[in-house]
């Protein structure tokens, strides 16, 4: 049966997805086949703008334009110039309803989800040729075609001589999902970077204190370990700037213990503070914490069956 059975709109430079059609195909040769649109998506930048990828039943067609790549998984008996009509009209509909402004700052993918309707509906049409006939000039289409036909990618070209590779990728590359460690975080918030700033300032002034405290250590035999708190102070607050910025494995309890530590610092070190430079410390300390619990890794996205 010649029918197009997926179609996704991917961000050509990184190969963020950012729209899918979300159909509930079972068959196993279509799932193990919309895994070459993965592979693709991380390469579209280092391919031509119309492309075929032929795999065993399945036909996987693309066009690039503007940054933005239209991609469809389709029947190997699906007409390529109503394959590539179908992909031209996705790529009108979504320039003309997007800005590139957004399109080039999104950071979440299928953050244009919406566009499924679009997805669908044209989709539909396409699979029941008879509605086509006064709304796609497929003459146009047949002419470019055989004046610049698509490029034939070959699974050699896409380092799949073998099948598909199911390495797992160390970092966000394409429709995959990624590792945990190097998983983007929320966006920054403004209280977010008002603690981090206090954080750090908090870390300068242990800083400032630890030194004076190895000079007075110099000069007569004050304690030790006053030095040792100061600087261990110092790298929690620092610590915790980190863990607020970058995702890291056991990073809640992580964020936790180094605030354990900033309360015990300055429990120590009462002596050598007023009350309101302690409630300052611990203050940032817990702020910073609550901040870091609450900028989680982004949420893994529907996957649409991609």
């Amino acid at each position: 049966m010649s029918v197009i059975l997926f179609a996704s709109v991917v961000r050509a430079r990184d190969g963020l997805p950012l729209s899918a059609s979300t159909d509930h195909e079972q068959n196993m040769s279509v799932q193990e086949t919309k895994k070459y649109l993965k592979v693709l998506s991380r390469k579209l930048e280092q391919l031509p703008d119309r492309c075929t990828l032929r795999r065993g039943p399945h036909h996987v067609n693309f066009i690039s334009s503007l940054g933005v790549s239209y991609m469809m998984l389709c029947s190997e008996s699906y007409p390529s110039v109503l394959a590539f009509c179908f992909l031209d009209e996705l790529q009108k509909e979504f320039i003309t309803t997007y800005e590139m402004v957004h399109i080039n700052s999104a950071i979440r993918p299928y953050s244009f989800i919406e566009f499924d309707n679009f997805i669908q509906k044209t989709k539909q049409r396409f699979n029941n040729p008879r509605s086509l006939t006064t709304k796609v000039n497929l003459a146009d289409m047949q002419t470019e075609i055989r004046l610049r036909p698509p490029y034939q990618v070959s699974l050699q070209e896409l380092g799949l001589e073998n099948g598909v590779n199911h390495r797992k990728d160390p970092a966000y590359k394409g429709i995959g999902k990624p590792s945990a460690p190097h998983q983007r975080l929320e966006p920054l918030t403004l209280t977010g970077i008002i603690s981090c700033l206090l954080s750090l300032l908090c870390a300068g002034l242990n800083l400032i204190r630890g030194f004076h405290s190895v000079e007075s250590l110099l000069q007569s035999d004050d304690d030790v370990s006053c030095v040792i708190a100061f600087f261990l102070g110092t790298a929690a607050c620092l610590y915790q700037c980190y863990l607020f910025v970058y995702s890291t494995s056991w990073r809640n309890t992580k964020s936790f213990l180094a605030f354990g530590l900033i309360c015990l610092c300055n429990m120590y070190l009462h002596e050598l503070r007023n009350l309101w430079q302690l409630f300052f410390h611990v203050t940032v300390g817990a702020l910073t914490t609550l901040q870091i619990r609450l900028r989680q890794p982004q949420s893994k996205s529907p996957d649409y069956n991609v």
